[in-house]
This record gives structure tokens, sequence and C-alpha cells, in this order.
């Protein structure tokens, strides 16, 4: 008899076991067959606390800073083809790729493409850690628009990337959709901003199921050939530039030299979309000035009462 029940213990035993070994599968297998976006960094070029800030916004965060406070990126994974693609190279990318790289669950240190929306200092300067100085990296995949390209191969120090093959530049084009998977494609086009030493582009990611749209600069929405209500209807979710709440908050800068849709004024143009359509738009790319910085201030609460969302430093969508 004892020797029954223990057989048929050990039977049951094994049934769990094989049933816990098959979720467990069925679980491994669903999340590596899609496609997720991550937020790397959602500052402005400067960071936060910001060089030479004497004000309210940066007094703390000298003494004691603010580890999610990273300057504009995104995060692509493939899990099912055991990929990922930043886009943007900050100023914070050594951070960044750590954390791109603990999402994408690989032993990669860089990843299989690099995209950038313009050559301002937040945006590019990053690629300087792929150099000889730093990591001596073995041709990281750049995709890289016209003058952009241009602007890497024949100034220094960035044409030494090329020189020494740290990096490999991939030509991309204006509305020309590439894919980088199965599961990926992006569109990159372009939208008006300075334009000193490149173009200035957006892009359109899509995965299986749903897109994005990346715009984290640009001069006013107004001032771009395309409606920018229209794109969103487009789109499951809309990454726009929210570098300024207000024209209040710069007080020591001739505004007109850098100008940027204001928060205030992108939610006026976005009033009448339908609950839905404004939700799917996520402000991120903030000036260290930006209220929408800190947890429970006004500006966040304003933003939110009015159905629009605010991207956060590790935030996750399924694509």
């Amino acid at each position: 008899m004892r020797t029954y029940l223990f057989a048929l213990i050990l039977i049951l035993a094994s049934c769990k076991q094989l049933k816990e070994e098959v979720v467990e599968q069925k679980t491994s297998q669903k999340t590596k067959g899609v496609v997720t976006l991550h937020i790397l960094g959602t500052a402005q070029d400067g960071g936060s606390p910001h060089i030479g800030c004497k004000k309210d916004c940066c007094a703390n965060l000298f003494q004691n800073p603010d580890s999610q406070r990273k300057v504009v990126s995104l995060g692509i994974v493939d899990h099912e083809n055991n990929k990922s693609y930043l886009f943007e190279a900050t100023p914070d990318i050594t951070a960044q790729l750590k954390l791109l790289k603990a999402h994408a669950e690989n032993d990669k240190e860089t990843p299989n493409g690099i995209f950038m929306t313009h050559a301002h200092m937040g945006h590019y300067t990053g690629l300087m850690y792929l150099g000889r100085e730093a990591l001596g990296a073995n041709a990281v995949p750049v995709y890289a628009m016209p003058k952009m390209q241009a602007f890497l191969e024949n100034n220094g120090p960035w044409d030494q990337l090329v020189a020494l093959k740290n990096i490999s530049i991939l030509p991309l084009q204006n509305e020309k959709t590439i894919s980088l998977t199965k599961n990926i494609t992006v569109t990159p086009f372009t939208v008006p901003h300075r334009d000193e030493y490149s173009e200035t582009v957006g892009f359109k990611i899509e995965g299986p199921n749903k897109s994005i749209l990346f715009i984290p600069d640009i001069n006013k929405w107004s001032k771009w050939e395309k409606d920018i209500v229209d794109e969103i209807k487009k789109v499951d979710f809309a990454f726009l530039d929210a570098t300024f709440f207000d024209g209040d908050e710069i007080n020591t800068r001739n505004i007109s030299e850098i100008p940027h849709p204001f928060v205030v004024e992108s939610m006026e143009l976005f009033k009448s979309l339908p609950d839905h359509e404004r939700a799917k738009i996520h402000f991120i790319h903030f000036n260290h000035t930006n209220g929408l910085l800190t947890k429970d201030s006004p500006q966040q609460r304003k933003v939110l009462e009015n159905g629009f969302q605010i991207a956060t430093y590790d935030q996750q969508f399924v694509l």
C-alpha cells in the first residue's frame, strides 16, 4: 500500500511539474513573440539638472541627482528575433544601453542599430562612447539621413568612428520605409527644425500589431507640411515634443532662437480630438524648467486632466 501511495505521489508531482513547464514555455513564447518599446529617457538635450542652472527646478538635483532623468531616447526590442534598436544616441547612452540590454534579455552590449533624429547635442553625441577612447565598438549600424551621414563622415571626431569602423553608416531616405526584422518597420520623415548640421526627422515605427509616432523636436506644428492631427490618427501611440510647457518658464533666453510647440499650444490644438485619440499622445523631451518632469506638479495634473499622457522613464509599450 505504501509503495502504491508513493508511486501515486510521484505521478501527481510529475504531472504538476509538466503542467508548470508547459505554462512557463507558453508564457516565454508569448513574451518572445512580441515587439516592445521602452522609454529610456525623457529630458531635453541638456539634461536635468542643467548646466549653469540657478533656478529652483535644479537646486536640489545637483546634490541629489535623479537617476531617472535621462535625455530623450527610445529602445525597441524584437524578442522573437533577439534584436534591439536604439533611437537617439544621447550623452546618457552608457546607462541607456544597459537598460536596453536588460529588456532584450541577451548578452549584447550594443544594439543591432542606432537611429538619430538630428545633429543636436542630445541626439547624436552619445556616438562618441562607441569610439577608441571608450567602447571601441565594431561596426555598430548607424542609420542616417543624407545630411546627417555627410556630417558624420566629414567632421571630426565623428569621421574617426567611420575610419576605425566603430560604426557602419546605413543610409535612410525621407518617407522610405525600411524593414529591420519581419516584425519591425521604420519610416523616417523630415520635420521643420533648426537644421544647422543635418536635417531633422521624426520616425514612424511599426510592430506586428501597433505603431508609434516619434517627434521629439519640431519648431511649431503649423510649420510642418503635414497635419499632426491626421498623423496621430494613423498610429496607436504618439511621442511628441514637449520641450517647454509655456513661454513663461524661459526668461533667460530668446525663445525665438529655440522654437518648439509649447505644451499649452499642443493641448489647445488637440483638445477637440476624441478621448481615445488624446490618450495616444505622450508628451516627451522636457526642458529642465518644464514642470512635466516633476511628479504631481500643477503642469502634470493639467496634462492628465485634459486626457493626455506623459512619457515616463522605463515605461513599456507592446507593439
